[in-house]
């Protein structure tokens, strides 16, 4: 199956989207498409092409996405909250020569700065299809096969540049169809699509599986809280796909009356603190079940079933996927130990955009590395332990980030907590722990040690404490490490 084809899940006359006033019909998606793919097709859009897409989330999104791949093209979603550098980087790496943008962008000199040649020209995403001056486009082209590309999905770049993920129709399709034998939406359900269409997680799951299934979707353009709440509870909402901070604000700010159409919630993005799943589960009675996944993946790897959820775990992986955990000569380690999980599967992307080295070393006889160090129970329930490049090796010893960090979240009045490696003449390296508080409250570092020391061995307890008004954050939830070591290294320099 072809990503475009999607379109025909749904019956003709049943709602497909829910965007702002807009109630869009299978069949009135079907005809919003056609009339894309025809402008598209008509200003010289061709098979291979890269097409980027600027934009907040909105039903004209799915429109431009499903025409351009119609076309044979390569849809190149762009984070719209990025600098004008760091989107010029991306349409010059993608070699991007249409751009569909909500708002027109000058661009010319972070272009020049790449050295781009050609002339990009930007189109705004919601009108230009309604145009009808340009002839019917011919057919999906015959040399298009579920394995070509359709997608470029550009990473964080947390280090370093940022690297194209090229996945396919059956890349993504495989991944929406394993996902689906865990969570099992129906065409009665209703979907929230809150998080960024630009991003995998919530492309794959809010928008793909959604119309996979002949279901709902109903947009938001951005997470505010009282938007959201107010739409699960007019609209009747049945799934939604969150990260942990939205889950957090969800129980602080909803009533168990505003939620109580809910049937599945699925945390991922980023790893969720067991506080904020307890607090969530004892308000709202209900589970999150926690997925992991990357964009390389397509991006789901393992996720909880509504039917059985250990909280702080992943879930087992989905069906249809294997797994490995090893340790750093590729040799498996043994049961319940922790090793880097790498995975393989028809959701395992394509490779990085021109990047064949980079490709090599994280696709390796077909399996998927993915850089987090996991651990495995006896029902094959996984457990993230750290990211490989998070870990603090202290007087030889490994000490993982995220076990302090769960203790943090455990204390009275922490909001968020990261703990970051940082250098230290005796033990090599040691952890620094950066944490937020609630709003009224306030920390007492010796009272937090001590709480420490009661549950970590003296090597794992970090040696400095700082309190900041807010961590950092990425676009998608995840705390920014990075920057915060970039604070940590300025203040050090005062």
């Amino acid at each position: 199956m072809f990503i475009h084809e999607l379109v025909h899940q749904g019956e003709a006359d049943a709602v497909a989207i829910v965007d702002q006033e807009r109630r869009i019909t299978y069949k009135a998606l079907q005809e919003a498409v056609d009339a894309y793919r025809n402008y598209l097709y008509g200003i010289g859009v061709r098979s291979g092409d890269r097409v980027g897409i600027l934009s907040r989330n909105s039903a004209d999104y799915v429109f431009a996405y499903f025409a351009i791949v119609s076309l044979g093209g390569i849809a190149v979603p762009i984070n719209f909250q990025l600098s004008q550098r760091e989107i010029a980087y991306i349409i010059n790496d993608a070699g991007i020569k249409h751009l569909l943008t909500y708002v027109e962008l000058d661009l010319d000199e972070a272009l020049a700065y790449y050295g781009y040649n050609d002339d990009l020209i930007q189109h705004d995403l919601k009108n230009c299809y309604l145009d009808n001056e340009y002839p019917d486009a011919p057919q999906t082209p015959a040399s298009l096969q579920e394995t070509s590309p359709c997608v470029i999905i550009y990473t964080s770049g947390t280090t370093g540049k940022p690297k194209g993920a090229v996945l396919s129709h059956k890349n993504i399709i495989s991944n929406a169809t394993q996902f689906d034998k865990v969570v099992h939406c129906r065409r009665e359900y209703k979907v929230l699509c809150v998080l960024p269409m630009y991003h995998c997680f919530g492309w794959t799951l809010s928008v793909i599986y959604t119309l996979l299934s002949g279901a709902e979707m109903v947009i938001l353009d951005s997470f505010t809280p009282k938007e959201t709440i107010e739409t699960i509870r007019r609209e009747k909402i049945n799934d939604i796909y969150v990260v942990p901070p939205i889950c957090s604000l969800l129980t602080k700010l909803a009533s168990q009356e505003d939620m109580k159409s809910l049937r599945v919630v699925i945390s991922g993005g980023t790893t969720l603190p067991l506080k904020i799943a307890q607090d969530f589960t004892a308000k709202f009675g209900i589970n999150i079940c926690e997925g992991y996944g990357l964009s390389e993946a397509a991006p789901v790897v393992s996720v909880n079933s509504p039917d059985k959820v250990k909280v702080g775990s992943i879930g087992p992986v989905l069906p249809g996927l294997e797994y490995r955990l090893l340790d750093s000569d590729n040799n498996e380690v043994a049961p319940g130990q922790p090793g880097e999980l790498v995975v393989k599967g028809d959701n395992v992307m394509l490779g990085y955009w021109n990047l064949p080295e980079a490709t090599a070393q994280t696709i390796q006889d077909g399996w998927l590395h993915t850089g987090d160090v996991a651990k495995s129970d006896e029902e094959g329930f996984l457990y993230i332990v750290d990211r490989i490049k998070d870990i603090i090796i202290s007087m030889g010893e490994n000490v993982y980030p995220r076990e302090i960090e769960e203790l943090v979240y455990q204390y009275p009045g922490i909001a968020e907590a990261a703990v970051v490696g940082v250098p230290d003449k005796l033990r090599g390296n040691a952890g620094a722990c950066f944490y937020s508080v609630q709003e009224g409250a306030s920390i007492n570092v010796r009272e937090l040690k001590r709480f420490l020391q009661k549950n970590l061995a003296l090597y794992k307890i970090p040696r400095e404490f700082h309190e900041m008004e807010e961590l950092p954050r990425t676009t998608t939830g995840k705390i920014a490490k990075n920057r915060i070591i970039e604070v940590y290294e300025a203040s050090k320099k005062k």
